[in-house]
């Protein structure tokens, strides 16, 4: 959609300009001009009293058959060699979709010797595994699981496509989203059918969390988005479901990068969206030093250390560690030690600093 201004019947009355919510009107000798700033949100057309602002549909050229493509597909992100958990929570609510359309649910699965880890996939809810086995994919690259995760796409057609809202599934889902032609939703934290059209509502933070907007993709194929991981629950797994197994052959050829070396910058006290227990702080704690304290606390209880956006913002901790709306969405197990242990440890470490 775009908005157009008719000069010839614009009265330079300025209405438009003070309406406008993001500054995309200027008036230019006496007449409204619209400037790249513009969203086509169209709150200056219906403020114009003569008419002079109007929203021009633009040509639809797409020519696909939405017909053609069917199933929801979970893509099995791996982090040595083990199922993250954001791809059985997918797995969970990709069959809650699946069996709201009337169709199967697939898991696809790229790696280096993973054969034995379909029996998860299915275990967590689907119907059918994709897999792509190869010594190219033991290690995610942009250019191999692009590539062969396009092709995949293109030769099965699937109507929905989830990712986790990670790191590989960030770089993953845009690059696999341009090849194929279609759009992607960043982000989302809800996902259901939209009882009108049948489509997936895609529901997301937008304007810096002040609201939430829900998007549609009414015109491409595959409908495709990132989900945060810990928004939905991890489903229970059943063991005695079996499913269709299709193992596709790779033809990838050219990686323009390779793994020279694997850095761990983060132990186990960030991994926070993995983690069951998290110790989080933030500006009350003063000054970065006593973030010691919440690090201690968190060692004894074998969890992962958080620390809100003012405290990161501070430079008291990394944004690795940073949780909620702008960094990691987390859900954590709600179990805590017994209370008497926990205020033992407590007391121990209050004992130990307030001697220094």
């Amino acid at each position: 959609m775009a908005v157009k201004v008719n000069k010839e019947e614009c009265i330079g009355c300025g209405a438009c300009v003070s309406s406008c919510p993001f500054g995309a009107l200027v008036m230019q000798e006496d007449k409204a001009d619209i400037t790249e700033a513009c969203t086509a949100c169209g709150a200056c057309v219906e403020v114009c009293p003569v008419s002079a602002i109007a929203r021009e549909a633009e040509e639809k050229t797409i020519s696909i058959d939405k017909n053609e493509y069917k199933d929801v597909w979970v893509f099995i992100e791996l982090a040595e060699g083990q199922i993250k958990n954001v791809a059985h929570e997918l797995l969970g609510e990709g069959r809650k979709l699946a069996d709201a359309m009337g169709q199967k649910l697939a898991g696809v699965l790229i790696g280096e010797g993973v054969e034995h880890l379909t029996k998860d996939v299915f275990a967590s809810g689907a119907d059918k595994v994709y897999m792509v086995e190869g010594s190219e994919f033991k290690y995610y690259t942009t250019d191999g699981f692009t590539t062969v995760f396009a092709e995949l796409i293109k030769t099965y057609k699937p109507s929905v496509i989830l990712m986790g809202a990670t790191n590989d599934g960030r770089d993953l889902g845009p690059r696999v989203a341009c090849r194929v032609g279609t759009g992607l939703t960043a982000d989302c934290t809800n996902l259901g059918i939209d009882e009108q059209t049948g489509l997936v509502a895609w529901t997301r933070p937008a304007f810096g969390g002040n609201i939430m907007a829900t998007i549609l993709c009414p015109e491409h194929r595959p409908q495709m988005g990132t989900v945060r991981p810990k928004v939905f629950k991890r489903p229970e797994q059943d063991f005695s479901r079996t499913g269709e197994f299709v193992r596709v052959k790779s033809t990838v050829k050219d990686i323009r990068t390779r793994l020279v070396d694997i850095v761990r910058v983060c132990t186990t006290a960030c991994n926070l969206e993995e983690a069951e227990i998290i110790v989080s702080g933030g500006r009350g704690m003063g000054k970065p030093e006593n973030f010691a304290l919440i690090e201690e606390l968190a060692g004894v209880l074998g969890g992962a250390v958080g620390a809100s956006r003012a405290a990161v913002d501070a430079g008291w901790k990394p944004h690795m560690h940073q949780v909620g709306q702008t960094g990691k969405t987390v859900g954590p197990k709600r179990m805590l030690p017994s209370l008497r242990q926990l205020t033992t440890v407590l007391l121990a470490m209050s004992w130990k600093y307030c001697r220094h």
